[in-house]
């Protein structure tokens, strides 16, 4: 049994648990239609490969079985997190990239058909999950019609968007995304990865891997800069976003210079009446996973405290992907017990309004 070491009964959250669905599995959800046009066009699936199938950072070694990738059967969650962490809360994550289908109808069809399988293969069986709607953010017209369809389901509390986007979420383009999310009470998670169009830096291609994912924590950081700046959290003051598989401790720094350049130019943003950091504070969490703070509670603590919030960070192992080798290092620190049971589970439960 996996423990957070001596956890003292203390309840846990997980807020990031990737559930993958195969195109086998999506034809009964599809209309005939998209099923034919899939067979004969050989589509096997969106282009966006955030993790490739080989690298070792994918999957942790103990979490590859010969019943298909991990993440793609509840059964496989079940044994490898669900139990094995006894979560009280697991958050599915589902980062199947329907954003990348260039045909936005069938990249409709397709979110439609994943959130019909997470229903039926997640929700129903496993009181347990919470999930994600899945939406063409391509197309936000389509993606708030999707919203509206399953956002009343119970079991989904927030709608995934991927970090890369054609133009930063702080955009009215993407209003109708978050008008159906407050409709529907559910939050926004802004997921590492996207569409393999799009740059994975801001300021264009870079030439390995480990580049692109190293520059993902610039990509965050824009999108912030963006939903505060631009006024999505004045437009939708109920908003409520995720930073999931973010980092984090890049979050004081922002949260300095855009208070303090907004002092200076507040003129530019007059829609943007306090400073940034309380937009921050207010409406965005952020996931511990992958972690990118010192394993010693005292740099911890100076990170949380010059975020002037304890209710900012939330529990999450990024299961199934490889980043501790130990229970103990999803969590390698130990904080007093209060802050320790809030980003644990307290500010997910608030969060998510479970």
């Amino acid at each position: 049994m996996r423990t957070l070491g001596d956890r003292g009964g203390r309840p846990l959250i997980d807020c990031d648990i990737h559930n993958e669905p195969a195109l086998e599995s999506l034809q009964a959800h599809l209309p005939d239609h998209w099923v034919d046009y899939t067979s004969h066009s050989g589509f096997r699936g969106p282009d966006a490969s955030d993790y490739p199938p080989g690298l070792p950072l994918t999957a942790r070694p103990d979490f590859r079985s010969g019943d298909g990738p991990p993440g793609s059967t509840l059964a496989q969650v079940r044994g490898h997190v669900l139990d094995a962490w006894e979560l009280e809360h697991g958050v599915l994550t589902c980062n199947y990239q329907a954003s990348s289908v260039h045909n936005a109808d069938l990249g409709a069809a397709l979110a439609a058909a994943v959130n019909t399988w997470q229903i039926e293969e997640w929700l129903e069986p496993e009181p347990r999950l919470r999930a994600s709607v899945v939406v063409p953010s391509q197309d936000p017209v389509l993606a708030a019609a999707e919203i509206d369809r399953v956002g009343g389901v119970p079991g989904f509390v927030q709608v995934i968007l991927p970090v890369r986007s054609l133009v930063p979420y702080g955009n009215r383009r993407y209003d109708p995304v978050y008008a159906a999310a407050v409709r529907s009470g559910l939050a926004v998670a802004v997921h590492y990865g996207g569409a393999a169009g799009h740059p994975s830096t801001p300021s264009g291609w870079p030439t390995s891997f480990v580049e692109e994912y190293a520059g993902m924590a610039a990509l965050f950081q824009s999108q912030v800069n963006s939903l505060i700046m631009d006024g999505a959290f004045d437009r939708f003051p109920q908003l409520r976003v995720a930073l999931v598989e973010s980092g984090f401790t890049w979050m004081p720094s922002l949260m300095w210079r855009l208070d303090k350049e907004w002092k200076g130019l507040r003129s530019d943003t007059p829609w943007v009446r306090r400073p940034p950091s309380e937009y921050m504070r207010e409406h965005i969490r952020l996931t511990v996973q992958p972690w990118d703070a010192p394993a010693d509670p005292e740099p911890l603590g100076q990170i949380i405290g010059q975020m002037d919030s304890d209710e900012m960070l939330m529990f999450a192992t990024d299961y199934p992907h490889g980043w501790f080798d130990s229970p103990e290092e999803a969590w390698p620190v130990r904080l007093d017990e209060a802050l320790t049971g809030r980003i644990w589970s307290e500010n997910a439960r608030a969060f998510y309004r479970l």
